[in-house]
C-alpha cells in the first residue's frame, strides 16, 4: 500500500487518482472534516482522518504501508507558528511512524522556496523538514516543485490569479525581472510515480520545475492574457517600500494583505534545474507558454 498524506489537495488528489489508476491501493492521511475528501473517496481504498501536527493522531497510519508520499504542509498561514507545527512537527511525526512501521521508501514534498537566499517562515520550515527527512535513517527521495498550477486548484497559483483580477490597476512588487520555471500538477505528478520505490532514486532531491525559464512579469502578462484582461496597467513598486508596507502592517493587523512571503515569492529566482530528474526518471516537463493556456478558461 501507498501512503499518501494531503492526498486531498490540488496536487495531491490527481495523485491518488494517477496512483488507483495504475491499480495501486492508496490509503489517504487528510485533516478531520476536511471538505475535499469526495475528490478521493472513489479512488482510496482506505481514508484516514489525521491531525499531522498531533503525534498521538498519526499513531499507525503507516501500518502496512510500503511507500510514503508526504504531501501534507501549510503553504499560507496568518499564524506563522503554523508553518512549524504542520511542516515541521507534521513531517517529525510522520517520520516515527514510518520508521516504527519498517517502510521502504519516504518521499518527501518540499518546495523551490527552500533555494531562497532570503528566506520565509515557510521556506525555513521546508528546510528543516527536509533536514529530519535525509537524517531519518530511511530510504528517502526529496523532491523540490515550483509554482504548480492545473485546470483547477493550485492555491498559490490560484490566489495570484485572483490578485490580478481584484484592482483596476495591479500593483506589482519589483521590477518583475525574477525567472520561475511554473510546473504543471500532472508533470509533478508522473515523477512521483516514477520515484515510487524506485532505486535509482534512493538518497537523491530533485526539481520538479516546469520545462521552460520565464521571467515574473511574462508571467503575469501571460495570465493577465488568458484572462482576458491584457489592458489592465501594472504600476511598479519598489520592493523596498513594499517591504516597510508589510512590516508596518504586521504590527498593527493580525492577517495583512501584503506579507513578506508574497515579496519574497515575487522577487526572488526559482529556476531550478530540472536536468537530474530529466535524466534519471524521464521527467519530461511541459513548457508553460504552451501547457497554460490549455487551463483556461478555468474550472
Amino acid at each position: 500500500m501507498i501512503l499518501v498524506t494531503g492526498g486531498t489537495g490540488a496536487m495531491g488528489s490527481v495523485l491518488v487518482q494517477m496512483l488507483a489508476k495504475r491499480n495501486e491501493r492508496v490509503r489517504v492521511v487528510c485533516m478531520p472534516h476536511d471538505r475535499y475528501v469526495s475528490r478521493v473517496r472513489d479512488y482510496a481504498a482506505d481514508i484516514r482522518y489525521v491531525d499531522v501536527s498531533r503525534k498521538q493522531d498519526c499513531v499507525g497510519v503507516c501500518d502496512g504501508v510500503s511507500t510514503v508520499l508526504h504531501l501534507a504542509a501549510i503553504i499560507l498561514s496568518k499564524d506563522e507558528s503554523a508553518f512549524r507545527k504542520i511542516n515541521v512537527q507534521g513531517t517529525h511525526n510522520i517520520i516515527d511512524e514510518a520508521k516504527r512501521a519498517n517502510i521502504r521508501h519516504f518521499v518527501y514534498v518540499s518546495s523551490a522556496s527552500v533555494a531562497y537566499p532570503r528566506p520565509t517562515p515557510y521556506s525555513l520550515s521546508k528546510r528543516e523538514a527536509e533536514n529530519i527527512v535525509r537524517q531519518s535513517g530511511l530510504v528517502y527521495t526529496i523532491v523540490r516543485p515550483t509554482l504548480v498550477y492545473g485546470r483547477s486548484g493550485g492555491q498559490e497559483f490560484d490566489l495570484y490569479l485572483d490578485y490580478l483580477k481584484k484592482y483596476p490597476v495591479i500593483p506589482f512588487i519589483g521590477d518583475g525581472s525574477p525567472v520561475k520555471r511554473p510546473v504543471f500538477v500532472d508533470d509533478v505528478n508522473s515523477a512521483l510515480l516514477a520515484i515510487c520505490g524506485n532505486e535509482i532514486a534512493f538518497g537523491k532531491t530533485y526539481n520538479l520545475s516546469g520545462g521552460e525559464p520565464i521571467r515574473m512579469i511574462d508571467f503575469t502578462r501571460l495570465c493577465l492574457r488568458l484572462l482576458g484582461l491584457q489592458r489592465k496597467p501594472i504600476v511598479h513598486v519598489p520592493v523596498w517600500l513594499c517591504t516597510v508596507v508589510a512590516g508596518a502592517m504586521k504590527l498593527v493587523m493580525s492577517d495583512p494583505p501584503l506579507k513578506w512571503q508574497v515579496i519574497a515569492g515575487i522577487t526572488q529566482d526559482a529556476n531550478l534545474d530540472p536536468s537530474k530528474a530529466m535524466a534519471d526518471l524521464g521527467y519530461a516537463p511541459k513548457k508553460v507558454s504552451e501547457c497554460l493556456p490549455e487551463m483556461f478558461p478555468r474550472s
